[in-house]
């Protein structure tokens, strides 16, 4: 099966460790020198609708991906890789 990234965006990530749906794929990280995908990116849930920002994303190196199927892509992973996201204005009240 052949697949390109903008396919990646529509499907589900599934950590088959515990069996928690992460999210869509919502990016991919790749290495320029090298011309290969480094890692999918999960983006954060956001915390009250986005208006208080959200979650950090979830980052799952490519070793870590089990199987891309057509609808869902499985992952097993222990930790997860972070990025930290923007702050949104309001969210330094909050928390």
């Amino acid at each position: 099966m052949f697949c390109r990234i903008t396919d990646l965006r529509d499907k589900q990530v599934i950590n088959i460790k515990d069996g928690v749906v992460l999210g869509c794929v919502s990016d991919v990280e790749i290495d320029t020198c090298c011309a290969k995908v480094i890692a999918i990116v999960v983006f954060g849930r956001p915390k009250l609708f986005g208006l208080l920002g959200r979650e950090d994303d979830i980052v799952i190196k490519w070793c870590d991906i089990e199987v891309i199927g057509e609808d869902t892509v499985l992952v097993c992973f222990e930790h997860h890789i972070k990025h930290k996201r923007k702050k949104n204005f309001l969210s330094g009240i909050f928390d």
